[in-house]
Formats: structure tokens, sequence, C-alpha cells
């Protein structure tokens, strides 16, 4: 059934904001949406599909909203995908109902940072933050992009801010994606840091240079590699194991005992970037199978429409799995 509906935009500044360079803007917004849009002054004419005229009304609104300031293209980008998940804030937008998830939190789920207050993008983004919020140990499990490490390091920030927790503990395997670096010169640090690398990105980007080389003076922060997490007992800390595809089974069990009272876990990783030799089962993969329905462990299973990078990446992720799909299939 083909729905048309109008829009209004008076507002020249955040019209102009809101439309970019020679539409450019509104053109990605039709092939994202599947929908026909015309332009004539500040008005618009939405014509398609009357789901995705729904969900075009209620990004329009929104991003007219945002539009105060220039609309950067991530902000853009970030807007579609919450578009394609039905959010439910963009589905209220539009007026249309949407089924209330099981016994949800109290309140919103919102992680405040210095830049912004974060949320959820993805239905599957909401339910990890929501097990993150619910359960001592959390599991995020899904291609590259689609928020794991990043939620979860924001979740930490924001206990730590809190003082819902003294400290935050993050770690992964010291485990190379297919090449052979060979020795690394420095000390413990220097030699971890490589490997380290995305958490410590993520944490810049939440709280700033100087109030992360602060934290890490105080002991508030501390990065370790996973073997070096035998024999210790964590209490009141957020304790993040990220790219834990790469742990074996042996070093997956050593690291959920290691939680104290007081402590929260998150483990990430993406099982189709398996680095381990051949032959070495991945300690996530085992864990998702020992360790489904145990009481109080989330697992939350991210896909591509999960992916809040830029567009091709969830294409990018498609392709591959279509491609593993069909190595698999019988002949």
């Amino acid at each position: 059934m083909i729905r048309r509906h109008s829009f209004e935009a008076p507002d020249n500044r955040r019209l102009a904001q809101l439309c970019g360079p020679v539409d450019a803007h509104l053109r990605q917004i039709e092939a994202t949406l599947g929908v026909t849009l015309s332009r004539r002054d500040a008005s618009f004419r939405i014509e398609g599909p009357r789901a995705a005229v729904d969900r075009t009304v209620a990004l329009l609104d929104t991003l007219y909203e945002q539009a105060r300031r220039p609309l950067a293209e991530r902000a853009l980008q970030l807007a579609l995908v919450e578009a394609m998940a039905d959010s439910p804030r963009l589905a209220a937008a539009a007026g249309a109902e949407t089924p209330a998830p099981a016994a949800p939190p109290p309140g919103p789920i919102v992680l405040r940072t210095r830049h912004a207050e974060l949320g959820g993008r993805t239905p599957n983004q909401v339910q990890y933050l929501r097990q993150m919020m619910e359960h001592d140990i959390t599991f995020g499990i899904g291609p590259a992009g689609t928020g794991k490490t990043f939620l979860a390091v924001a979740c930490a920030v924001d206990a730590l801010e809190r003082h819902g927790v003294q400290r935050i503990v993050l770690t992964r395997p010291a485990v190379e994606a297919g090449e052979r670096l060979g020795f690394l010169p420095g000390d413990l640090a220097q030699k971890v840091d490589p490997y380290l690398r995305p958490l410590y990105d993520a944490l810049y980007d939440l709280m700033g240079l100087d109030r992360v080389t602060r934290a890490f003076e105080k002991g508030l922060i501390e990065i370790a590699p996973l073997a070096f997490m035998r024999g210790r007992t964590l209490n009141h800390a957020f304790v993040i194991l990220d790219e834990a595809q790469n742990s074996t089974r042996e070093q997956m069990k050593m690291f959920l005992t290691r939680i104290g009272f007081g402590s929260k876990c998150v483990v990430t990783g993406d099982v189709s970037q398996i680095d381990l030799p051949a032959g070495q089962p991945s300690g996530l993969l085992d864990a998702r199978q020992v360790l489904a329905g145990v009481a109080g462990i989330g697992f939350t299973e991210f896909g591509a429409a999960d992916v809040v990078r830029h567009p091709l990446v969830a294409r990018i992720v498609q392709a591959y799995d279509r491609a593993r799909l069909d190595e698999e299939r019988p002949r």
C-alpha cells in the first residue's frame, strides 16, 4: 500500500543542514528507507510503503531537531541505523506502537559521558545494555562495528563515575591476527599496547586523554593481557575481556572465575575472526554452549543489522556470512 505524507521545515538554516549539500542527505534517506522524497522550498513530500513512510517522517523529525548544529555524516548514518532497526524512540516519534520489552529496568538506559549521553541504537544494542545492567556476567558476540566493545567500555566508565565500581580492568588475549610480528621492544606495557589499542581508543573517546591518564596514575583503570589474570580475584571492579574469540577454553574458565564481590564482567568477541592455531577450540564458542541458560549470565548475539559504522561494513559482513554458508552447505 502506497502512502503519501508531507513534512515542513520552516527554519532555513536547519533545512540546509537537514538536506545536506545538493540534497545528498535526502538521497541517502531515499536509498536506505526505500521511499521517494521530493522537496519544494521548505515542504517535503514522502511516498512509499506505509511503514517506510512512517520511519522517514520520524527520521526527518529527529534530524531536523539535531540540525540546530551542523549535521555530521556520522550522525546521519547512526540515525539511519536506528530507523532501519525500528528504534523505539523513532517509532514513538512516528506515533507507532512498539511492544514493551520483557522486564525492562526502571527508566531509560542512558550512559553519561563527557561528550554526550549514549544509548542503544538498535534493539540488540538496547538488549545488550539492559543485560549489562541486570547481569553480573554478559557476553556480546557479533561482527565488527556493532558496538560490543565501545558500549561495554561506556558502561564501565559510567559505573566508575557513579561510584558503582572502584576500578575498571580491561584485558584481551595477546594473539596476533594472522601475522607474526616477532618480539616487541619495551617493557610489559609497551609490549601489550598494540593488542589493547581499541580499548585505549574507546577510553580516550569517552573520557578524554587527560582524564584517562590521571585514572591510570591513580590505579582506577588497569589494562593487562589475559595471561596475567591467573590467580587474581577482582572485587568491586568492572572487568571487560575483549577479542574473547581468541581465548582458549582454559583461559575463558580461568577468567570467568576471577570475578569477585561487587563486580561486573563483560566478554566480547567475533566468532568469525578466530586467530587461534588450527585445531585449538575457541573459549568463546565453548562458553556460549556450556553457559547457555546459566542464571546470572546474559548473551546478546549481534548481526549485520547492528553495524553502526559505514553502511558498507554491514554489506561486507553480510557477504562474508553468505560465503561461509555456501561453504558449509553440503555439495
